[in-house]
């Protein structure tokens, strides 16, 4: 069969993000099927040359990969349902093939999304699932009955389950857009294992990829890493949710990179946990640059709420030893979420101040998603806007007084200071940062405004 695979997102702040995911599907179903994938993230400001293509190509199936609902920032909203539902429309356009929806934001929203859009399939979790689904459509099979695949009119079987099968990512240099993220900050991404082992209360992550890790072979990503290397990556950015869940793994993953030659520098999420005493030095000796924290508080009490699997003394542990090791560090902070008051407020900011060489990104109050525990709160708590997350961005909150207060609060204490950066930034974060990309500076740039 041939299958058209377009790649939704069009967000480019704070950099432009290639289409990792779209490569493991395309991995899972060639040689056996023929892929042609669509990035509209570079392609999509000229709909007619992508209704061309799709026409030219005429598939037997259409997959869209939907990768984000929303912004999921209080201060820079933006809902994507009506955009999807666009592109969506541009594709009845030109071709009667049936269309299966997948992605990260699709696995949150399986069925929202398919009566939404109306497409005739989706694939919550693992885009791998795709080529089960390929294989049933051609022996005339039901598939309603494939585990995380959902039909038009029905509910999901079942809730997203883990894809056992093989993980090949098809990463092809000659694609088209490839040049549009080497000219746009030459970014280029890997992923390690799948899964996330930790609770905190907001994350989807273990929603979409479970919450038992699957680690892919070190020596595997090492050599994927010097391919993306040799293909013009400058940087090289890790997608797992949280990089040291595993800590040997990471250990290995990233001598792997070392013994395959991979130069460049890289980066990715860390968690502030209990480390080796010489972790982020054997790290900083294999490429490592960058490490950004999920670390969301700095009160323990806030901590805790947020059911984090550190507190502060681990953190301000990490951070010194990542600043040892030479590399650049950033920490990103959730303020208003449940347990948050003045006073945790106030010790957050006031352990902020106690972070040297550092940018610290504040986002205000957290987006609700279905299947948290954070849902599960708010829900108790018997607000009725919190009963439809779907349609708009909801965000927890206690106090609506207290939330006006709590980004004044924050916005007075960050005043004069560039390594205190409130939301993604916005528009005039993602202007400068398109500016310095045109001029040939490369890799994620937050380490510029380190004070």
């Amino acid at each position: 069969m041939k299958v058209s695979l377009l790649a939704t997102n069009r967000l480019t702040a704070p950099y432009p993000v290639y289409p990792i995911g779209l490569d493991y599907v395309a991995g899972a179903i060639t040689p056996l099927h023929t892929a042609d994938i669509i990035d509209l993230c570079c392609d999509g400001s000229d709909p007619d040359t992508i209704e061309a293509r799709i026409r030219e190509f005429a598939p037997d199936i259409v997959g869209l990969s939907l990768r984000n609902v929303d912004t999921s920032d209080s201060i820079n909203a933006q809902n994507f349902i009506d955009y999807y539902k666009d592109v969506l429309a541009m594709v009845r356009r030109v071709t009667h093939a049936p269309v299966v929806l997948g992605g990260s934001a699709f696995s949150i929203f399986p069925e929202q999304f398919m009566q939404a859009l109306g497409a005739e399939y989706g694939i919550a979790g693992d885009g791998e699932r795709l080529a089960q689904l390929l294989a049933a459509l051609e022996q005339g099979d039901d598939v309603s009955s494939l585990p995380g695949v959902i039909v038009q009119g029905t509910k999901m079987n079942g809730n997203c389950s883990l894809w056992e099968g093989a993980v090949t990512r098809s990463f092809d240099k000659n694609r088209p857009y490839l040049g549009y993220y080497l000219k746009n900050g030459a970014i280029l991404n890997i992923q390690t294992k799948r899964g996330c082992p930790f609770k905190c209360i907001y994350c989807t992550y273990p929603l979409i990829d479970g919450g038992v890790m699957r680690c892919f072979e070190p020596e595997s990503v090492g050599r994927m890493a010097r391919e993306l290397q040799d293909a013009g990556a400058k940087f090289i950015y890790i997608t797992d949710s949280s990089f040291n869940a595993d800590v040997d793994h990471s250990i290995a993953v990233a001598e792997a990179f070392a013994r395959n030659g991979v130069g460049v520098p890289w980066g990715g999420f860390f968690t502030p946990r209990h480390l080796p005493a010489d972790y982020f030095r054997r790290m900083a000796d294999c490429g490592l640059t960058h490490v950004e924290f999920g670390t969301d508080s700095l009160c323990d009490a806030t901590l805790s709420s947020y059911h984090k699997p550190f507190r502060l003394e681990q953190v301000l542990e990490s951070h010194r030893m990542a600043c040892d090791a030479g590399l650049f560090v950033a920490h990103y902070l959730i303020v208003g979420g449940p347990g948050e008051n003045e006073q945790t407020l106030g010790e957050t900011l006031d352990n902020a101040e106690k972070l040297k060489q550092t940018v610290l990104f504040f986002f205000f109050r957290m987006r609700i998603y279905p299947g948290t525990l954070l849902h599960t709160i708010a829900l108790n708590e018997g607000n009725p806007e919190y009963n439809d997350v779907f349609s708009r961005q909801v965000f927890y909150q206690t106090d609506p007084l207290w939330n006006d207060a709590l980004v004044r609060t924050v916005r007075e204490r960050s005043h004069g200071r560039a390594n205190w950066v409130t939301g993604s930034g916005g528009e005039n974060m993602e202007k400068v940062v398109s500016r310095m990309y045109r001029k040939g500076y490369t890799g994620p740039l937050w380490e510029k405004l380190i004070r």
